[in-house]
């Protein structure tokens, strides 16, 4: 019986018993995200739209709102979140439970490849496969805990790391698109749009960064890149616009520093905007009947 046992344990392939730690993945997956009640994933399709500073600032208004909130950085080849919500540098620690997240100044739970780094100016030269195993394992290994939001920072584009979020994450509340006031980015970021609503994601909304500066001297606005580009993508996709944010230089400096302006400046008029914003997805998202597009 024991020769017998042993023939059988040999003759599991390694293919199989991979498939089998992926269904084990995906289990745990189910049973973490199962205790956060809304998970919102922030997508461009194009980079340089300031997409993570949005999905950092977005967590961080979130928190204020008095929500308990997670970040993942899913973005294997350029992480900025970690600097931007002040924690580069950190390691998080092991249990019995699992990986336990870093816990920001903000109170916002902090999850990014760059945390595990030895030098954060390593680059991380991964194939497909290596990046939704570190995708999911993020999702099934890190003990995230109750929370009431988890956002999640895609990097630009419509492949390996979006689609990996997108099939693991179960009942996702939806995507809140980031895009710049020019017809450029329109043209790809409506990709992001497209790519969401064939993988059955509800678009939360459109969000227009860097639309507009405001002079702090005279007051005076100029539209630098242009304005109005978010507010035409959504009538012509037919999905809400959630605000425009405009170019402010204190964003791009705290974001440098680590320090979230919402929380150093909340008179400031970017961070009333921050926080209408974060208000107006809290609605959508907690309110299954809203009335919106």
């Amino acid at each position: 019986m024991e020769n017998k046992n042993n023939m059988n344990e040999r003759r599991i392939s390694p293919q199989a018993a991979r498939m089998q730690e992926i269904l084990d993945d995906e289990k745990r997956v189910r049973e973490r995200m199962a205790k956060v009640k809304h998970k919102i994933i922030v997508m461009s399709g194009k980079g340089g739209v300031g997409k993570s500073t949005v999905a950092a600032n977005l967590a961080v208004a979130m928190s204020k709102l008095g929500s308990r909130v997670g970040i993942l950085d899913s973005d294997i080849h350029g992480p900025s979140i970690p600097k931007i919500m002040g924690v580069e540098g950190l390691r998080p620690s092991g249990g019995p439970t699992g990986i336990y997240p870093i816990l920001s100044g903000y109170g916002v739970r902090v999850i990014s490849i760059d945390l595990f780094l030895e030098n954060t100016e390593d680059p991380v030269i991964w194939r497909g496969p290596l990046k939704m195993s570190a995708i999911r394992q993020f999702l099934s290994d890190v003990d995230w805990g109750e929370l009431d939001y988890l956002f999640i920072d895609l990097p630009p584009g419509t492949g390996d790391e979006p689609l990996s979020v997108m099939q693991l994450l179960p009942n996702m509340d939806g995507a809140v698109i980031v895009t710049a006031p020019s017809d450029l980015s329109k043209h790809v970021v409506k990709k992001a749009i497209n790519m969401s609503i064939k993988m059955n994601i509800p678009v939360i909304g459109i969000i227009e960064n860097m639309s507009g500066f405001v002079c702090p001297n005279c007051g005076e606005k100029y539209d630098l890149l242009g304005s109005g580009v978010g507010k035409e993508m959504a009538e012509e996709m037919n999905v809400r616009f959630l605000g425009q944010i405009p170019i402010d230089p204190e964003i791009s400096k705290n974001s440098d520093k680590g320090v979230s302006f919402l929380i150093e400046d909340p008179n400031r008029e970017s961070s009333k905007i921050f926080m209408g914003i974060a208000q107006k997805i809290k609605n959508i998202v907690e309110n299954k009947n809203d009335s919106g597009k």
